[in-house]
């Protein structure tokens, strides 16, 4: 067992044992499994107890240098009434959820037009852009960053455009931002990429063309954007693809975009919807035949309700809805007997986790990390 120098101090200072009966390590090991919801109580047990539990940078850093990796779904919600935004924590081994501090912004922002990205394995999100609550005629050009072992926020360097409801993604350890609105709901064609090591922002490959954002995600190592179905549905939406390699743009397959009808994710390699249509079935994209097919399994639970954030991890794809509801889907595949090799077939069942006690929140954006 690894420590750091003050807190291995601290922490070992002489006294009764963290548990009577169990050597400090073996003990250390069972607290830092704790729910974080039930350390305002536990802290209370004794000296050593508050100092490990009364301070989130302090566990969370304590579980890092022990290996810890489970994941945690941050979900940033607002208050329907109100519009005041908050982050919710959903701890998904215990299945337990607690609050971080709020973001460091001097204008209340609207909870719409977000972009949101993440490093799981780094414990670390970044909030991008959006617009300001009394005025969403006025895009955001701010950054902020969070880090799960220290608890805070930091300001990063602005984007060189402010935008809302655009796309982001993270490629090779680079964030990519494209397209949105600016001023006076002006569609943009502008492209941008930031390091995080470095911080600075710098541009890219135009668009080609001016368009806002539905929804987007990384696949096969591009950024896919999609306009989304406009009423009256005339026409087929928009959709661009992002090459980071050749810094180049290109139009999206038809069937792609004409199917993108709801927030996706990546599982195994392949693109999934969860529709916002279709009795709100999940289905999934192939690029061979520039298909999408519904995976076998029931829709939604209907506990969900829209609007919805979507994320993934591993196999399973976390929707939620209202209250902040999460429906866990678990992701299986199968290759059928006369089907290509990368033919994969796919079916999904449904957990559903209650939100917050007492919640009225709704979703905007979601994120998986680790720690």
């Amino acid at each position: 067992m690894r420590l750091g120098k003050g807190f291995q101090f601290e922490l070992y200072l002489q006294g009764e044992p963290l548990i009577p009966g169990l050597p400090d390590d073996v003990a250390l090991n069972c607290l830092l499994r704790l729910p974080v919801e039930c350390h305002t109580a536990c802290k209370a047990v004794c000296k050593r107890w508050h100092f490990l539990l009364g301070n989130k940078e302090r566990f969370f850093t304590s579980r890092k240098e022990l290996g810890f990796k489970d994941p945690w779904l941050f979900v940033l919600a607002f208050q329907k009434c109100t519009g005041e935004i908050e982050w919710q924590v959903l701890d998904l081994t215990n299945f337990s959820w607690h609050s971080i501090p709020t973001m460091p912004c001097k204008d209340n922002i609207c909870p719409h037009g977000i972009s949101c990205v993440s490093f799981p394995s780094e414990g670390a999100l970044f909030v991008c852009g959006g617009m300001m609550a009394s005025d969403v005629d006025s895009p955001l050009d701010l950054v902020f960053k969070y880090e799960i072992q220290k608890n805070n926020w930091t300001v990063m360097k602005k984007m060189n455009t402010a935008r809302s409801f655009f796309a982001s993604g993270v490629i090779n350890g680079m964030i990519y931002v494209a397209g949105g609105n600016s001023a006076d709901l002006f569609e943009l064609d502008s492209a941008e990429v930031m390091d995080p090591a470095i911080g600075n922002w710098h541009p890219v490959a135009s668009m080609g063309t001016n368009m806002a954002s539905y929804d987007s995600a990384v696949f096969n190592g591009k950024l896919l954007v999609t306009e989304g179905w406009l009423w009256p549905f005339f026409v087929s939406p928009r959709g661009r693809v992002y090459d980071p390699i050749t810094n180049t743009w290109e139009n999206m397959a038809l069937g792609l975009r004409e199917g993108w009808t709801g927030s996706s994710v990546v599982v195994y390699g392949h693109l999934f919807v969860v529709s916002e249509h279709e009795r709100m079935k999940l289905k999934v994209y192939y690029p061979d035949n520039d298909s999408w097919e519904t995976t076998q399994g029931p829709p939604l639970p209907e506990q969900i309700c829209k609007p919805f954030a979507v994320n993934a991890y591993d196999n399973i794809i976390y929707v939620i809805g209202r209250y902040l509801h999460v429906a866990m889907g678990y992701i299986s595949k199968r290759n059928e007997t006369g089907s290509s090799e990368n033919k994969w077939r796919f079916s999904v069942e449904w957990q559903v986790i209650d939100g917050p006690k007492l919640s009225d929140l709704t979703p905007s954006t979601s994120q998986v990390l680790f720690a």
